[in-house]
């Protein structure tokens, strides 16, 4: 099978890396991903042959806000195998005292056919987790 068009990996700045470390790793571990490489100003994760990564902000950047509704990243979205794993990582998320946006929409925040829970990182980066289409 060609791997044309499957995503290598993707990197993310962002302002605090121990506290992105902190809070990707527990979800990105419940995800399937293992750590991949770790250094001074950076940390991975990957899964397959697809790896994220977060990259400490060079100070001199770090008065430009980020912000998901400006031009950039939106949000990244995640599969899961079931609707219960949806309700059984809201449930995680909350016991972490996670806030989970659009709670008063939840799980169909995505529409009536969309079944997904959505949160943000440190940096306010939304993320979703979605179950399959019915």
């Amino acid at each position: 099978m060609s791997k044309r068009g499957f995503i290598h990996h993707i990197e993310i700045n962002v302002s605090n890396l121990a506290n992105s470390i902190q809070f990707w790793d527990w979800f990105l571990t419940y995800m399937g991903y293992e750590p991949f490489q770790s250094w001074e100003k950076g940390h991975s994760w990957k899964l397959g042959e697809t790896y994220l990564v977060f990259v400490q902000t060079e100070e001199k950047y770090m008065s430009i806000p980020y912000h998901r509704c400006g031009t950039g990243l939106n949000h990244m979205a995640f599969h899961v195998d079931s609707k219960e794993q949806v309700d059984q990582l809201k449930d995680l998320l909350m016991r972490k005292n996670i806030d989970i946006l659009y709670k008063e929409n939840y799980p169909y925040a995505g529409g009536p056919n969309h079944y997904a829970v959505y949160f943000e990182d440190p940096d306010r980066i939304k993320v979703e987790v979605a179950a399959p289409f019915e």
